[in-house]
C-alpha cells in the first residue's frame, strides 16, 4: 500500500508522528525507541501502587481515578522493586495528539512477557486496555503487575511499545491467502501449512513443540520465590536459578500446573514479510484453560530471509488456571492475525540499526538471562 492509505504505519510515518507533534515525549526520543512498524514506550519517574486495576471510563482521566485507587508514590528515578503480587500504574514519558484517522494498539515486548511481567496501556476515558481510538489525545500509562519475578524497574525502561493503524487494517481472505502463498507466513518442515476454511477470520494456525530438538529440552517452568532480576541486565542472570528445564514423555506430552508460568516454542516457523506485521492471539478458550502468549506483536521482517532468517519459531508464554492441563505436542494453541502495512518500513526487524534478541530465535528466554 501507498503513504496515506489503510494499514498500520511503518517506521518512517511514525517517525513523521515525532517531527508534527502527534507524538510527543518528556525527553528526546532514544535511539532504537522506533521500530518497524511500532514505537517502544518509556516509563516515566514515578510509580503509583494501587490496591486493584482500573479503566478510567468515558469521559474520565486516568489522573484523577488514580485518587481513589493509589496507595502510595515511588521514585523510579535511582531504580525501585516491583513485587510479585502487586499492580502499579506509571506514567509513561510519551503522549499523543493522534490525527482523526489514526488509532493505537499495544503490546507487551517480547523480553517483557517472557519474564510474566504482566503489562497493559491504559489512556484517559479509556474502556479497554491496550486500546486508543482514533484522534486520542492525552497522556498514557502503564499498568505493571510482576506475576513470578520482582523486578528492579528504573526511569526510561521499555516494557511495552504501541502501533498506530490508518482505518481499518485488515486483510481479507483472498488478500490473506495470496500473502500467504507467495511469503509462505507459517511453514512446518519447509512446507507452507493451510490456513483453514476462514483465513481471514481465524488466521493462521500455530501448534506447540512438546519434542524439542535433538533431544533437548521442550521448554522452561518459573520457579517461584526467586531472586530480583534487574530489567536493565542483559544477559547476566543463570537460567537454572530462575527456570527449571523440561522434557516430555515419549508420547510428546506435558502436564501444566495451575498458576505456573511456562515458556515454549511453536512447532511451525513464522515469516512477517516487510509488507505485513502479524500479532499472536489465543486460538479459543474453549480448547484448554491456559493462557499463550502475552506479548503477541511481530514487526515486519521477522523470519525473513533478507535480515537473516528463514522463517523462527514463535516462544509461547503459557500460564495455566483452574485445573491441571495436560499439553500433547502438535496441539494448535493459537493463531497469527495478519495485517497490511501501509507502505513497507524503512527499516526492517533484524536488520540495519534494530537490535534484534529473538530473530533466527527457537526455544529461547529473555535476553535478561545467559545462553
Amino acid at each position: 500500500m501507498q503513504d496515506g492509505g489503510f494499514g498500520v504505519l511503518p517506521s518512517q510515518a511514525i517517525r513523521s508522528l515525532t517531527e508534527i507533534g502527534a507524538i510527543t515525549a518528556d525527553t528526546p526520543f532514544a535511539d532504537g525507541q522506533i521500530q518497524p512498524a511500532s514505537l517502544d514506550l518509556r516509563l516515566g519517574t514515578v510509580a503509583y501502587r494501587i490496591r486493584a486495576s482500573f479503566l478510567p471510563g468515558g469521559g474520565n482521566r486516568v489522573v484523577d481515578r488514580l485518587a481513589d485507587f493509589s496507595m502510595h508514590e515511588i521514585d523510579l528515578t535511582a531504580g525501585a522493586v516491583l513485587e510479585t503480587g502487586c499492580v502499579y500504574l506509571v506514567p509513561l514519558q510519551e503522549r499523543l495528539a493522534l490525527p482523526a484517522d489514526i488509532s493505537a494498539a499495544a503490546n507487551a515486548k517480547s523480553s517483557t512477557g517472557r519474564l510474566d511481567l504482566f503489562t497493559r496501556l491504559i489512556g484517559d476515558g479509556a474502556t479497554e486496555f491496550d486500546r486508543l481510538d482514533a484522534g486520542y489525545t492525552g497522556p498514557l500509562y502503564a499498568e505493571i503487575s510482576p506475576r513470578t519475578f520482582s523486578v528492579l524497574a528504573r526511569t526510561g525502561v521499555r516494557l511495552n511499545q504501541i502501533r498506530f493503524r490508518a482505518g481499518d487494517a485488515a486483510y481479507n481472505a483472498s488478500d490473506l491467502a495470496a500473502l500467504h502463498a507467495e511469503h509462505s507466513l507459517v511453514q512446518l518442515d519447509g512446507a507452507p501449512l493451510s490456513m483453514g476454511r476462514d483465513p481471514a477470520e481465524s488466521g493462521v494456525s500455530f501448534s506447540v513443540d512438546l519434542l524439542g530438538h535433538e533431544g533437548g529440552p521442550v521448554g522452561y517452568r518459573a520457579k517461584r520465590h526467586s531472586a530480583l532480576i534487574d530489567l536493565e541486565r542483559i544477559g547476566a542472570y543463570d537460567p537454572g536459578e530462575f527456570w527449571d528445564t523440561l522434557y516430555t514423555d515419549k508420547k510428546g506430552r506435558l502436564i501444566l500446573d495451575p498458576g505456573a508460568f511456562y515458556i515454549l516454542a511453536s512447532r511451525e516457523a513464522v515469516h512477517v514479510p516487510p509488507c505485513a506485521a502479524a500479532e499472536m492471539v489465543p486460538y479459543s478458550a474453549l480448547v484448554g484453560e491456559f493462557r499463550v502468549h502475552y506479548a503477541g506483536f511481530f514487526d515486519p521482517g521477522f523470519g525473513h530471509a533478507a535480515v537473516g532468517g528463514s522463517g523462527a519459531r514463535g516462544v509461547l508464554e503459557v500460564r495455566c488456571y483452574e485445573t491441571p492441563f495436560v499439553l500433547e505436542h502438535g496441539q494448535v494453541v493459537g493463531r497469527l492475525l495478519y495485517e497490511p502495512m501501509q507502505a513497507e518500513p524503512d527499516i526492517l526487524y533484524g536488520g540495519g540499526p534494530v537490535k534484534s534478541n529473538y530473530q533466527g530465535q527457537g526455544l529461547k528466554l529473555s535476553k535478561h538471562f545467559s545462553a
